[in-house]
């Protein structure tokens, strides 16, 4: 009964209740509306404010028309972003580790080798490098500037490869930017250096048949590659005519008995492996996985109803929730515990082989010092050519083995291999003359003392390495 009541007393009040809830829910529903209206309106591509023209190699000319791409882009100013093992930075390889300046005794890297700061710093840092002189050729801007793409539409590649470093610094006036990688007319991602193309036509590519996906890595791979200079014309090429493996890319340079330079202390010919990121990634399973470079590197943003990539390139370590929590379901911590721990294990196993690389070639300038013929030695800079190029193939790359830890560790192994057999056959010729070990190694604790010793090498004046 006086539940009956209570209802009769509440009754009234249903109805406004009732008024009030479809106020609301109208409200609610009239405000989503406007949000995906406005969101839609923000999504449609915005009318092109300002024709690009051909050649536009200045990429503040093209924020009239993508702001946030250029916004995020100067980001990368920013030159003390670190991660454990990299970031944007201008880190001193031979400071960190002294004992690569003896590892490339007698080549241009023993001189300066630094990490890469961001793509905007990519012309200064050229002009500040001690690896380069006015004499150097002009295929060393091929990378390091969007004016490179400018400059070759005037330019067959062979005359701007041949053209001095200094007279075509006059014409590199801008850091890699957008021209790089964009068609002006159709924003379309294009492969820009002559070298990618060729590299890809000789794997028997259909360059009009790769997909955008694809792209999205291609347009990295024009750089982070790599390459050497053929000929007195110092032309760029991509050695991938036998494939882009390790092996594949041995094959090539045995095939043509190519090399960078000679070694000052074991006087063996060896090849400088610049940055092979592409050809690692391609052995990796975010390739396999048909993930591209920029969806690490350069993942989508959102602001609004707006989604577009992001063009503050960077470490993928340096925003995880925006790259690999996309795929991967672990805490940020997480994901960037497993990371480290992937590097750490490929750090210690390249410090083992670059402290045994570096006794393999101070044992052979030992040997010379000893008086071994030529023909005697032929088989040992054999060995130290194999296990010099593995290991350069993984130092060399960014990412610290990580863009395929499996292949990384593979190759540091085979570098071990191929310097046992070496030091093996070492001491055998060392022993056969009367030679024992320990030998007398020089300092190269730092940097200061590791030149000094590499410039008494490759000067012809080498310190006495049998005590």
């Amino acid at each position: 009964m006086r539940s009956c009541q209570a209802w009769k007393r509440w009754l009234p009040w249903c109805g406004w209740c009732l008024f009030f809830l479809s106020l609301l829910a109208a409200l609610g529903l009239g405000l989503l509306g406007t949000s995906i209206t406005v969101r839609r309106a923000e999504s449609v591509l915005r009318t092109v404010l300002q024709p690009i023209p051909p050649g536009e190699s200045d990429s503040s000319r093209w924020a009239v028309n993508f702001p946030r791409q250029y916004d995020r882009y100067l980001l990368m100013k920013e030159s003390q972003t670190k991660t454990k093992f990299g970031g944007s930075y201008p880190r001193d390889y031979l400071e960190e580790t002294p004992q690569l300046v003896l590892l490339f005794a007698g080549g241009g890297f023993a001189k300066d080798y630094r990490q890469a700061r961001g793509h905007v710093w990519s012309r200064e840092d050229l002009l500040h490098t001690a690896r380069l002189s006015p004499a150097s050729p002009g295929t060393c801007w091929a990378c390091k500037s969007s004016d490179v793409p400018r400059v070759l539409q005037k330019l067959a590649p062979a005359e701007m490869y041949g053209r001095p470093f200094q007279e075509l610094a006059a014409e590199m006036n801008h850091p890699i930017g957008c021209l790089d990688c964009h068609n002006p007319e159709t924003m379309e991602l294009t492969i820009t250096r002559p070298a990618l193309q060729e590299a890809l036509r000789s794997l028997g590519r259909d360059l009009d048949a790769i997909s955008h996906q694809e792209m999205r890595s291609l347009v990295c791979a024009q750089c982070h590659v790599e390459y050497y200079f053929q000929g007195k014309q110092s032309y760029l090429v991509f050695p991938w005519k036998e494939g882009t493996s390790l092996e594949a890319i041995e094959k090539y340079y045995e095939d043509r008995q190519f090399a960078d330079w000679t070694h000052s202390v074991s006087k063996t010919p060896l090849v400088k492996i610049q940055h092979p990121d592409y050809e690692l990634y391609l052995t990796g399973i975010h390739a396999y996985r048909n993930v591209a470079c920029a969806d690490c590197h350069m993942p989508y943003r959102t602001e609004g109803g707006v989604k577009y990539t992001d063009h503050y390139i960077r470490s993928p370590l340096l925003n995880i929730a925006g790259s690999c929590q996309v795929c991967h379901r672990w805490s940020e911590g997480e994901i960037l515990r497993r990371v480290e721990t992937i590097q750490a294990r490929v750090r210690s196993v390249r410090d083992r082989v670059e402290d045994q690389l570096l006794r393999l070639h101070l044992e052979t300038g030992a040997v010379v010092q000893a008086g071994l013929s030529e023909e005697e030695l032929t088989n040992v800079r054999g060995v130290i050519r194999k296990a010099h190029i593995r290991w350069d193939f993984v130092a060399a790359a960014n990412g610290m083995g990580f863009h395929s830890p499996a292949e990384s560790l593979r190759l540091l192994a085979d570098a071990l291999y191929f310097v046992a057999e070496g030091r093996v056959e070492l001491s055998r010729l060392l022993t056969q003359r009367g030679i024992g070990f320990p030998l007398a190694v020089p300092d190269s604790t730092t940097k200061a003392a590791a030149q000094s010793v590499e410039k008494q090498f490759t000067a012809g004046q080498p310190p006495q390495l049998i005590p």
